[in-house]
């Protein structure tokens, strides 16, 4: 096949965004690393690879894109719906796409609307509210710790020790910074004390859960009120933990929820739920990531070394659960772009 990747890189130039922009705007972009090693894997089981980069790029190559299949992992720019932009524009063309699709992916980066879908499924999310204006807040609707996250981003942007607050005063601060520097609506969440996990997903009709990956913080895995943070992605003291250290029915409870959880927004191919479980044992869904990183630091390294094969063979796996999913004919040749 020839396959299309998209994918926006940290140090590449995006038009749409300010001077103003936060230090952690591209945490979510991935470095050039991933990007080849993404590649790499689909060569080589045959394929051929044509990098397409970023949704600039897409959208000015369209009339004349001849690929197979894209594998996306670009996470686009500008506002809560940039996850959605590449997908809508290959679904439009009838381009099968690796991963989930735009309404998927737009419902997902709303961390309020996933919850909402969450909860109308019944499964388990911590309370929350939303502050759009924090001199009108006068009360916390919620009891105190509170978590103060932006409403529509990922890789812990903005979360720092500040975003755990113990007081209206604390709130109120936190909520206007995040809201003048993110230009979005802050989501305040129960803050669930305890321990954090992830959990992988791949695969459609039936989805699989991956074994469970267990955060530890500073040797710690009971975290108490460590939570997160953007300064901790690539601090010495974060390590992924797999295997867990939990007990068989806690894994497979965990497991369970996670695809409950891909299942409600209807996730494709791969995705990645992410976890709190309180001290009585009871698990939360902070949120679930269709577009989770495929870095080589990242989960789904620790899960390849737990199940014995390496992070390309998981790449591969995801492509050709893709491809299985779309009735691909590998001899037909690629379809020509509608207008």
């Amino acid at each position: 096949m020839i396959v299309g990747l998209t994918y926006d890189l940290r140090p590449e130039p995006v038009s749409g965004t300010g001077h103003d922009d936060p230090p952690d705007a591209y945490a979510e972009f991935d470095a050039p690393g991933t990007v080849e090693a993404v590649a790499g894997a689909i060569r080589a089981v045959g394929h051929e690879v044509v990098p397409l980069g970023n949704f600039p790029k897409v959208l000015a190559a369209l009339d004349t894109l001849r690929v197979d299949l894209v594998f996306n992992i670009a996470e686009g720019v500008g506002g809560r719906s940039r996850e959605s932009q590449i997908p809508m524009l290959l679904e439009a063309r009838g381009i099968p796409c690796v991963g989930a699709d735009a309404l998927s992916l737009g419902i997902s980066l709303d961390k309020v609307v996933a919850k909402q879908v969450f909860m109308a499924d019944g499964i388990p999310t911590p309370r929350f509210f939303v502050v759009r204006d924090a001199a009108a807040l006068t009360a916390s609707p919620l009891p105190f710790p509170l978590i103060v996250k932006p409403r529509h981003e990922g890789s812990s942007k903005s979360l720092s020790d500040k975003s755990l607050v113990r007081s209206l005063g604390a709130l109120k601060a936190q909520a206007e910074w995040l809201i003048r520097t993110y230009r979005q609506p802050a989501l305040v969440e129960q803050f669930i004390a305890g321990t954090e996990f992830t959990v992988a997903v791949i695969g459609n009709d039936p989805p699989e859960a991956l074994p469970v990956v267990q955060v530890e913080i500073d040797g710690r895995t009971d975290l108490g009120d460590l939570f997160y943070t953007f300064s901790r992605i690539n601090a010495p003291g974060l390590t992924y933990r797999c295997p867990a250290k939990i007990s068989p029915a806690a894994e497979a409870e965990l497991r369970r929820l996670a695809v409950r959880a891909y299942e409600a927004i209807e996730c494709r191919d791969f995705g990645r739920v992410d976890f709190r479980v309180d001290g009585q044992g009871r698990p939360y869904v902070l949120e679930i990531n269709p577009l989770p990183s495929l870095s080589t630091e990242d989960v789904f390294t620790p899960i390849a070394e737990r199940l014995g094969v390496s992070h390309q063979a998981m790449i591969q796996r995801i492509l050709n659960v893709a491809i299985a999913r779309c009735h691909l004919n590998l001899k037909d040749p690629c379809p020509t772009p509608s207008r």
